[in-house]
């Protein structure tokens, strides 16, 4: 596939959108429409998987390629984070991206930290939010300014993709556009896994050979309550959590079943699932921190 065309600026982006929407035209009575992509680069299969869905769905498709400071809690960690524009712009390519909007930190936020930001409120307070203060308002302040540099001038319909791996940052974004009437259309992608089960993560670079197969127990608890819901048993959350805290290299931060759109947590009083719900956890592996979830669903019948 051919090189997507890279802009640097929102205006730029808005009118490369406006130009790329016009060719097309839309079909029949429908408008074009515009998929949105946000990425923070060091991209693999588990974006891959956002730009395939927004490129079967959509005439239009624009991926953005942003680390933004303003999520990070540890300068460390944000110095270190992989930055791999020319291998990003190769997949993005591949799988057919029309537009990569790669913006200097100065573009989004040009008189350096935002005084105003989106606060994500009780919802972003738990889970991630309480290990990672302030995490989840900076993640709702950049989607929002994105989401708004690729709003279509020209009537189009409008969808951004998120990873279900970020189950809470995916609640939150959707929670965020309904709350505050954002027109574009929230779309989640199931998780990519390797063949070890491990969920695909721009993190796992960081991972030895050891670590990596210590990981694995993540996944594997997680299935292991699928399985355990599919069955029509109760779900054994304690016995999950041991497996968990049974690998020496792993260091459980959480581990919980909740309701898919709010994230309380679900009291199953020893029965089995009558709801769909979620799994989810997270863990430090050695050096790298990891997150992860698993729809659960009831038996059947």
């Amino acid at each position: 596939m051919s090189t997507p065309r890279v802009l640097r600026t929102a205006a730029g982006l808005s009118e490369a959108i406006t130009d790329a929407l016009a060719a097309k035209g839309g079909t029949g009575d429908l408008a074009p429409s515009l998929g949105l992509v946000p990425t923070m680069g060091a991209l693999h299969q588990g974006h891959r998987a956002l730009v395939d869905a927004a490129r079967a769905a959509n005439d239009v498709v624009v991926a953005s390629v942003f680390v933004n400071p303003l999520q990070f809690n540890d300068p460390e960690d944000l110095h270190r984070y992989p930055r791999t524009l020319e291998a990003d712009l190769k997949l993005l390519g591949d799988a057919g991206t029309d537009l990569v909007f790669a913006p200097a930190e100065a573009e989004v936020y040009p008189d350096g930290p935002p005084l105003v930001r989106i606060h994500s409120g009780e919802l972003g307070s738990r889970y991630e939010g309480r290990f990672r203060p302030g995490h989840f308002d900076g993640v709702l302040t950049v989607v929002a300014k994105l989401l708004h540099y690729a709003q279509p001038t020209l009537p189009a319909r409008y969808r951004a993709y998120f990873g279900q791996k970020d189950a809470q940052q995916l609640a939150l974004i959707r929670r965020m556009v309904m709350d505050l009437d954002f027109r574009a259309e929230i779309v989640g992608v199931p998780v990519v896994r390797g063949t070890d089960g491990l969920a695909e993560s721009s993190r796992n670079v960081f991972l030895d050979a050891e670590h990596r197969r210590a990981a694995t127990v993540l996944p594997q608890a997680l299935f292991a309550l699928q399985d355990q819901a599919r069955a029509g048993v109760p779900l054994d959350l304690a016995a999950a959590v041991a497996r968990v805290q049974a690998e020496p290299h792993v260091d459980l931060d959480y581990f919980d079943i909740v309701d898919p759109q709010t994230l309380q947590p679900l009291v199953m009083d020893g029965q089995p699932l009558r709801r769909p719900a979620l799994a989810l956890l997270a863990a430090r592996v050695g050096p790298v921190r990891l997150i992860d979830n698993l729809p659960l669903d009831p038996a059947a019948g």
